[in-house]
């Protein structure tokens, strides 16, 4: 970003000057939903639907952001989701994702599908952060094994195992562009492989290609034991939209649930994510819960929150943030969340996560 321009002032403005940044293939991994994009959009329109009810005369002269995610401590409320291809938007990729996050005091989950190994993005990380690793299940289970083995080993806190992705949703704009990783560039965790780096197709995302060939469409709750013998990492299921999946993670050992539709990218016409939420918190009472999906501005977070999640994740603007100023750009998408939330917490009368609760809410 250059010295003359006026900085962003929210994520929007973010989402607007990295579209001028990217190149169109990029633009349209990052941005784009399955189908129609129904359920992308209801991601958005999800939070509208719910309305404030302000508490009034509260000493808010000081607040309190902080909280604990499986006993991590935060500073806000927020995890940055795991999002593949990051050096797509920054040649630092998700190391300068990860270093943000390390600074910010905010999680930080690192795809298995990163532009940046795992052992370099465990660098960037002081010992109390919250880092977690995102798994997909390959059919070769030595290679997932060793994606596990790898994660414990450079100190990642939990597994989180994406289970809404037995074959790719989609995306109709990577298919016409023909998606695929340009030279040069490659899946860092995976480069043992070769066989493993994106193929090209003719007339295919190559990533459509990639789940086809290497991701296993037959995994099923029994896997996850098999995942909890690998290592001590706690499991945290991501993809989570019913109440009665979310009960089954529990009794298969989940200890948290990300409840998300993968940002409106797998199956179209799914249930937002927000409206998913209330119902799962209250089967799963007792287990930590995530939401992910549509986070745009903190009083998003101040909703979420008062539907019972923990923290939420947040994806596409951190994107936007390192496309349009690398790792100074991260940060600051994550400083406006955190002044945002914090001026939606002093406004609603709450001084401290705790405060905020269903009596807040009213769905329009």
């Amino acid at each position: 970003m250059s010295n003359n321009s006026h900085p962003p002032i929210n994520l929007f403005e973010y989402e607007n000057l990295a579209q001028k940044q990217l190149s169109q293939m990029a633009l349209d991994y990052y941005i784009s939903g399955a189908w129609d994009e129904v359920t992308l959009r209801d991601n958005r329109a999800a939070f509208e639907r719910y309305k404030l009810r302000p508490r009034m005369l509260v000493d808010v002269s000081e607040r309190n952001l902080t909280t604990s995610v499986l006993g991590q401590p935060l500073q806000l409320p927020l995890l940055i989701a795991p999002m593949a291809f990051q050096c797509l938007a920054h040649p630092d990729g998700e190391v300068a994702t990860a270093s943000c996050a390390a600074a910010k005091g905010v999680g930080m989950v690192l795809s298995t599908l990163s532009t940046k190994s795992i052992e370099e993005v465990a660098a960037c990380h002081n010992s109390n952060a919250l880092q977690w690793f995102q798994l997909y299940i390959h059919k070769d289970r030595g290679l997932t094994r060793a994606l596990v083995e790898r994660a414990y080993a450079a100190g990642y806190k939990a597994l989180c195992v994406t289970v809404d992705a037995p074959v790719l949703g989609r995306r109709e704009r990577d298919k016409r562009n023909e998606f695929a990783l340009p030279p040069g560039m490659q899946l860092a965790n995976l480069t043992t492989m070769s066989e493993l780096n994106i193929p090209y197709q003719q007339g295919e995302s190559g990533l459509f290609t990639y789940f086809a060939q290497q991701l296993d469409p037959a995994v099923t709750w029994r896997d996850l034991e098999w995942l909890q013998s690998l290592s001590p990492l706690p499991l945290v299921l991501k993809g989570i939209l019913r109440d009665d999946d979310a009960v089954r993670a529990v009794e298969y050992g989940a200890k948290a649930i990300v409840v998300s539709n993968h940002g409106g990218r797998q199956l179209d016409s799914a249930i937002a994510s927000l409206d998913a939420l209330s119902e799962i918190v209250e089967a799963v009472e007792g287990t930590e819960v995530l939401l992910d999906g549509g986070i745009r501005r903190g009083v998003d977070i101040l909703k979420a929150l008062a539907l019972g999640a923990k923290a939420v994740l947040i994806g596409r603007p951190i994107l936007w943030g390192l496309a349009v100023d690398g790792k100074a750009g991260v940060a600051h998408v994550i400083s406006l969340l955190k002044q945002e939330l914090d001026v939606a917490m002093a406004l609603s009368g709450c001084t401290k996560l705790q405060d905020i609760d269903l009596t807040l809410l009213r769905r329009a």
